[in-house]
């Protein structure tokens, strides 16, 4: 049996369910685990010396993990962070899908390049996104956090505008890459205020669980098109997917393994 986990601060069985639910669709002899740990260079030694197929990574990691392997796939090199090491006979590469799904989510949803952005945070997944965003052709961004080191960073390093807080601006999509509206501590806060998503066009919240995040159903409310978190961790859980098994599931297989990881 193949065996391929995850290592997350806060881990949760959405993924684990996900791919699992796709190993038996597909009849594969895989399987996957969820976990964390306070050692992460011990953590990568041991994907690399179990033979551990496939790791996915995720905050606070998606940095800290590029000195532990040996090669860096385009998707992750471009933006300095990685949230998949795939194991090929002890060689690991980093693949960074969220990048891939959030640039494919763009064009699904057909978001002109032309709209003026609001971006909220500016860790791993937010450079992601804003990656996504600077190759899309988006260029009239602004990146709003409240951490100005690494807020200017981001900003400078696309070319894009910093400010610490979201203020009275107005954009026409707006896009949430904190842990605000994550289940926990934060679930009831909401990341951009009332005004400001009746002024969007599309309003774009990456937390995954819940999908219906204080944001996303604010922005229902108020009549606008949503791009959900689920949506990220489905399709960015798909590319993984096919980087461990060399399959393509179909769409209607990722809709249902989405479900299922939801249930």
């Amino acid at each position: 049996m193949t065996l391929c986990i995850s290592l997350a601060g806060r881990p949760s069985n959405i993924g684990t369910r996900f791919h699992n639910y796709l190993y038996d669709e597909l009849g594969l002899n895989f399987i996957y685990k969820a976990f964390t740990t306070t050692d992460l260079p011990a953590a990568i030694g041991g994907v690399r010396a179990l033979g551990i197929r496939g790791c996915s990574v995720s905050m606070p990691f998606k940095d800290d993990v590029i000195a532990l392997v040996d090669r860096m796939d385009a998707s992750a090199a471009a933006i300095d962070s990685v949230n998949t090491i795939v194991n090929d006979d002890g060689v690991l590469t980093a693949y960074n899908t969220d990048y891939l799904a959030v640039a494919s989510l763009l064009e699904q949803h057909g978001v002109p390049a032309d709209s003026t952005v609001m971006l909220r945070g500016s860790g791993g997944m937010a450079k992601a996104v804003a990656a996504a965003l600077k190759d899309a052709g988006f260029s009239e961004v602004t990146v709003v956090a409240r951490n100005e080191g690494t807020g200017r960073r981001l900003a400078d390093l696309y070319g894009f505008d910093w400010q610490p807080g979201a203020g009275e601006a107005a954009a026409e999509l707006l896009i949430n890459v904190t842990p605000l509206g994550m289940a926990g501590a934060e679930e009831d806060a909401l990341s951009f205020d009332l005004e400001t998503v009746a002024g969007a066009q599309t309003v774009f919240d990456v937390v995954a669980f819940p999908a219906e995040t204080p944001l996303i159903t604010a922005a229902r409310a108020a009549g606008k098109p949503v791009i959900t978190g689920a949506e990220v961790i489905a399709l960015q859980a798909a590319e993984q997917f096919v980087l461990y098994t060399g399959m393509r599931p179909s769409p209607e297989q990722v809709a249902a393994a989405s479900e299922f990881s939801r249930a």
